[in-house]
């Protein structure tokens, strides 16, 4: 899992039949990268989210989807110690 900022959303007229229904986000990583990731949560906003990719991200979907990264947790905080 990795933590990243919800930036904005993107509106597809034509997908993949798999993908109706699911709402697309633009994430924003530490890095300063952008990715998709498909909203498995309810995220919006600027949250931020906890997001996995590769096979981890298709495990919670009911059939074959062409997902690479899905958000899966909205983030209260973050505590990091050193």
């Amino acid at each position: 899992m990795q933590l990243a900022t919800v930036i904005g959303t993107v509106v597809a007229t034509r997908k993949d039949d798999a993908l109706v229904g699911y709402k697309l986000l633009v994430l924003e990583t530490s890095d300063g990268s952008r990715i998709v990731a498909i909203d498995l949560v309810g995220a919006g906003g600027s949250d931020t989210v906890l997001y996995v990719t590769g096979g981890a991200a298709r495990v919670k979907l009911d059939k074959p989807n062409p997902v690479d990264a899905a958000v899966v947790g909205i983030v209260d905080t973050v505590d990091v110690r050193s």
